[in-house]
């Protein structure tokens, strides 16, 4: 953008990149997790639901803490990754998005859980009593009927990303150029004696993509819906 400083328009291009991989981190996990848990009800489900919306109550600081225990160089796993698949994460632009989408993760894990629970059995029995196989009547059925969550949910997701903060720095770090995202860039200016104007128009930025985010999800959601005829 032509009123941002070359730094400025990199911590915006890093911010895209980082919530845009996780999506594709997140997206996989989140659906296999909220359609098991819209069906299951057995003792014992309420832990893997715990466990997914844990990041909605730890300290995103503590949460990129534990990814560095985890993931770090010295630690078992990521000292594996690094001999064998040449992956580092930490303070790495993967690392940022593994990081932002563990952070959002319950996000897509509960637009969908909750779309999914809206959609009626009998619609799914009777693809079954069809002959249409689990992955036919996930694709043909369900997924349609999800997708206004499913899409709501993604954008939120989004939007989310591009604001994530605590984690990303414990974990990835603050490079400029590298895993220097929106509000890490924020955070250096109000740091710098002359970077308000700087913090201003980076502040501005973050609200402008989080308030569009939000009416996309929105306008996408109800779009959505009025062509299934809901």
């Amino acid at each position: 953008m032509w009123f941002l400083s070359p730094a400025e328009s990199s911590a915006l291009a890093v911010s895209l990149r980082v919530a845009a991989e996780a999506l594709l981190i997140g997206l996989p996990i989140a659906t296999t997790s909220a359609l098991l848990l819209a069906r299951r009800r057995a003792a014992g489900w309420f832990l893997l639901d715990g466990l997914l919306h844990l990041p909605l109550v730890l300290p995103p600081v503590v949460l990129g803490y534990l990814l560095l225990l985890s993931l770090g160089s010295r630690a078992p796993l990521g000292h594996w990754l690094a001999t064998h698949t040449g992956l580092r994460l930490p303070f790495t632009v993967h690392g940022a998005a593994l990081a932002t989408a563990l952070m959002t993760l319950p996000i897509l894990v509960r637009t969908i859980r909750l779309a999914r629970e809206q959609v009626d059995g009998e619609l799914l029995e009777m693809a079954r009593l069809m002959g249409a196989r689990p992955l036919d009547r996930f694709l043909s059925v369900t997924l349609p009927l999800i997708s206004p969550g499913l899409i709501a949910g993604l954008v939120m997701a989004f939007a989310a990303s591009l604001g994530e903060f605590g984690a990303v720095i414990t974990f990835a770090g603050n490079v400029p150029g590298a895993t220097q995202t929106l509000p890490l860039a924020l955070y250096s200016a109000l740091d710098s004696p002359d970077g308000d104007k700087a913090a201003l128009r980076l502040a501005l930025i973050a609200i402008a993509l989080g308030v569009s985010g939000l009416a996309l999800a929105e306008f996408a959601g109800r779009r959505l819906a009025r062509a299934l005829g809901r």
